[in-house]
């Protein structure tokens, strides 16, 4: 049977076209492509616990990736976890002074993002502020060693 070059090429454009696929999915899912506009703008927040968050997790409001974690530190005067977020830049001036950020956790066992909920403030955060209002991350083995102390102590 001769091959002939139409096949060749046909074949070899269908796996251009598969590894392509495939390495637009692997930055998808990495979060390596965040989906920010070209500009941004930073927000602080303090958390008393972190749990596994880490720079590069996203920043989410109503289930919307709209930021990502550029930076988490310890804050040396307060002991806090400081965070640090870039958000999209079109958000500027739109969030509310009490605007409230919680560390959530993607299903059980998952990573770790930050959701943002919007107040109803009259005065909007700008680039640097800092988010006041915070919820820190719930720590699965915290859980668990409450809820045994109290089968223990039943």
């Amino acid at each position: 049977m001769k091959r002939s070059k139409t096949m060749e090429l046909g074949v070899g454009l269908f796996v251009l076209a598969g590894i392509l696929g495939l390495v637009f999915l692997g930055l998808s899912v990495s979060g390596l492509n965040n989906g920010l506009s070209s500009t941004s703008f930073s927000l602080r927040a303090d958390f008393a616990d972190i749990g596994g968050l880490k720079k590069g997790s996203r920043v989410t409001m109503a289930g919307v990736q709209i930021g990502k974690v550029t930076s988490v530190e310890l804050d040396q005067e307060w002991f806090d976890a400081r965070v640090t977020m870039d958000l999209n830049g079109e958000l500027e001036g739109q969030l509310s002074e009490d605007t409230t950020a919680a560390i959530l956790t993607s299903g059980l066992l998952g990573e770790q993002y930050i959701g943002l909920s919007v107040g109803g403030a009259p005065d909007m955060l700008e680039d640097g502020d800092v988010i006041h209002d915070t919820q820190q991350a719930l720590v699965l083995e915290e859980l668990i060693q409450q809820f045994v102390s109290n089968m223990a102590s039943n």
